[in-house]
């Protein structure tokens, strides 16, 4: 890193203090705020013979005393502010309120137990509960209990893998919210641990072979800091029981051609193979099998290149079940045999619809999961490829689950919407036949809301869908404050699911909107790639479209909007209120991807690139990401809208610099009267595993400065 120097204080005004009432609305005088000093460094890059300032490059340093500093002074100033809107309080009880019900989850069966995760209302994590299945759910035990992991609920449970007989579990924790996870095993008769905790761990999931050991993924760890240090070269272990984590081999990734930077093996139900995938973005991959019956033969190449998505889903001995979007961007599904394995000899089984196409397995069937306009429609499918029937959905929304082992009789799934809390159901697997098993006790009667999807246009005549929600009888005058969601990146399809966080907001009278942008994944490949890399402003695009179809329909106007996103969503809320200042009254960016030139130098960010592709591909890549990077694209002289940006100071996955440095330009830029904040959550990460307790705190803080930045002066 190059020198720094000193720069000059920042300082500026916002609109706050002192109103007058107009019915809720208020008019409000400008009240000073005094931003913490942001020293300017003379830290200069080259691109392709062009110099990019890096003024605040200092602020990546996240082990630096100067960083820290920082960071707690502009949490002082920002919970300042938040601590004078006079209904902050009243948000958080109304959140506790709705929160305080009874979640449960689709029980599971492993061994002689049934389990299940349940949160008895406001517990910050799930608890996983037992009961033998022969004795039913009124003798139900905790078996895991991550609440008691820490103090503050701040320590997670992620994955949870259990033998084929239930004996042993191994789970790993996430610690603060970091993707660095500790695996610990148990006995599950005695709920004893079995050895030592493995540690250092990331991107990974547990595989169980039979009882004798199970299969891992991790990053050498970073020498430097362990947030921001560049992970590229992950590696698949095995971890035999009754041995050191120290003596755990490599089973690939070792050698420079096994070198990618996602690996993922997991071993088949019959304990018979073991399937590797490799992929060095978060798009495509290798796919490789093992005999696990003959430990010294050679892996057998599935899929030799990344160019697409491979996966088994299932296999009846040498016979695979592999779900693909090889030759078929909606997915289908192929079956093959290993003894001649490549796509060359692959046979539809479930050939590609027009419609995005996801499988799961239950008992001997395959369940073919549709999007339709990003609605949930199943299909029961036998192995020869027959349609059994369609199971019968209680409405219009998101359905998941549909996955058991293949001697159980019943499986169980979910379904909900935006305004209709998630049932969960008890499916019959020859029958077809569904009844409920658990309907939350919740505070919120679905009847006074109303749901509804519409088409509108992009910019390029791209016909775009978008589900509203709101309560019923809100007048269309252009004065409801409304909340943006969008997220348009990696594949990712927003399907309509119930929120409490949401169900409170349409509580207070709010519009809530998700438009299915480009990036997704809601209509395939072809959709997900006209938002990546030189198509991306396609989904900014698409964003503004959305915004400006709910201003020319009268649910709202740009002073009563609010744009809002998380991660590569925070990336178009960034890129959006850059591009289009005027057109929302509040910007909520949570995590975002900010600094599109150097995303891919932190942690395992080069693995975006399929997305964004990177300043070093090019020059026309290189102008490209800096004709949108948000950081890049803060200009003097412009008012921005009110800006409140999120971001968690243990964030390894979208380092909080991004966020540091994007406060920074916005806090010396600003030419209006809008607050810049910066809400910097401690002992948190990207988002996964946040407590209930500070996510409650967090959305009532965003929902106050939006609606008092509105000019909302109380709350319904």
């Amino acid at each position: 890193m190059k020198k720094l120097l000193l720069a000059a204080t920042i300082a500026t005004t916002i609109v706050a203090g002192g109103c007058t009432s107009n019915g809720n609305k208020v008019t409000r005088t400008a009240e000073k705020i005094d931003y913490p000093e942001t020293r300017k460094g003379d830290v200069v890059d080259t691109y392709f013979d062009t110099e990019i300032a890096d003024p605040y490059r200092w602020l990546e340093d996240d082990m630096s005393d100067e960083t820290a500093a920082w960071v707690k002074t502009q949490n002082e100033v920002t919970f300042d502010y938040l601590n004078k809107i006079s209904y902050r309080g009243e948000i958080e009880e109304k959140l506790q309120k709705i929160w305080n019900y009874e979640k449960v989850g689709a029980p599971f069966v492993k061994g002689d137990y049934t389990y299940l995760y349940k949160n008895d209302g406001l517990q910050n994590q799930y608890v996983v509960y037992r009961y033998k299945t022969v004795e039913g759910p009124e003798k139900d035990e905790v078996f895991l209990d991550p609440n008691t992991f820490s103090k503050e609920g701040t320590t997670s449970l992620d994955a949870l893998s259990f033998t084929k007989d239930g004996k042993l579990a191994a789970y790993s924790i996430s610690e603060g919210g970091s993707d660095w996870r500790k695996v610990i095993v148990l006995d599950t008769e005695s709920m004893q641990q079995i050895g030592d905790t493995l540690i250092d761990i990331k991107f990974s999931g547990i595989s169980w072979y039979k009882n004798d050991g199970f299969y891992y993924s991790s990053y050498d760890k970073p020498k430097g800091s362990q947030l921001s240090e560049m992970t590229d070269r992950h590696k698949l272990y095995y971890h035999k029981m009754g041995t050191p984590q120290s003596s755990d081999k490599v089973v690939f990734g070792a050698t420079d051609a096994e070198k990618h930077r996602y690996i993922g093996g997991y071993v088949t139900d019959d304990n018979n193979y073991l399937v590797i995938s490799a992929s060095v973005s978060t798009n495509g991959n290798k796919l490789f099998v093992k005999d696990l019956n003959n430990p010294a033969s050679a892996l057998i190449t599935v899929v030799p290149d990344v160019t697409s998505n491979s996966y088994i889903i299932d296999n009846d001995g040498s016979k695979l079940f592999i779900a693909t979007d090889l030759n078929a961007p909606n997915m289908r599904v192929v079956t093959t045999d290993l003894s001649a394995p490549t796509p060359e000899n692959w046979t539809d089984l479930i050939p590609e619809t027009e419609n995005v196409l996801d499988i799961s397995t239950a008992g001997e069937y395959l369940f073919a999961h549709y999007m339709i306009d990003a609605i949930s429609n199943i299909k029961q499918i036998d192995k020869s490829g027959n349609i059994v029937r369609e199971i019968e959905l209680p409405g219009v929304g998101s359905a998941g689950g549909f996955s058991a082992e293949k001697d159980e009789d019943v499986c169980y799934y979910s379904f909900s919407n935006y305004i209709t809390p998630g049932n969960i159901y008890k499916l019959n697997i020859e029958s077809g036949e569904s009844e409920l098993y658990f309907a939350p006790a919740i505070e919120f009667n679905s009847d006074n809301f109303e749901t509804k999807q519409v088409f509108y246009t992009s910019k390029d005549g791209t016909k775009v869908p978008m589900i509203i929600s709101h309560k019923k009888g809100v007048k269309l005058n252009g004065t409801n404050p409304t909340i943006l969601y969008g997220y348009g990146g990696f594949n990712a399809s927003l399907t309509p699911g119930f929120s409490v966080i949401n169900a409170v907001w349409m509580d207070m009278g709010g519009v809530y909107a998700v438009p299915n942008l480009r990036g997704g994944g809601e209509y395939g490949k072809a959709w997900h790639n006209a938002g990546t890399q030189m198509q991306k402003q396609n989904v900014f695009d698409d964003f503004i479209a959305a915004a400006e179809y709910l201003i020319d329909n009268k649910y709202t106007s740009s002073d009563y909007l609010a744009i809002s996103g998380g991660s590569n969503g925070g990336l178009l809320v960034g890129a959006t209120m850059t591009q289009r200042p005027d057109l929302m009254r509040v910007a909520l960016p949570a995590v975002g991807v900010l600094d599109m030139l150097r995303y891919h130098t932190f942690t395992a960010g080069a693995g975006w690139a399929y997305d964004y592709g990177t300043a070093d591909d090019s020059k026309e890549m290189f102008d490209y990401l800096l004709g949108y990077s948000p950081v890049h694209n803060v200009k003097e002289g412009v008012e921005y809208p009110a800006t409140l940006i999120t971001t968690g100071d243990h964030d390894d996955r979208v380092v909080p610099a991004h966020s540091y440095k994007f406060a920074a330009e916005l806090q010396a830029k600003q030419a209006g009267a809008n607050p810049v904040l910066i809400r910097i959550e401690t002992d948190a990460g990207h988002g996964a595993g946040t407590p209930v307790s500070k996510i409650i705190q967090q959305r009532a803080d965003s929902f106050a400065f939006t609606l008092y930045n509105m000019g909302v002066d109380k709350i319904n």
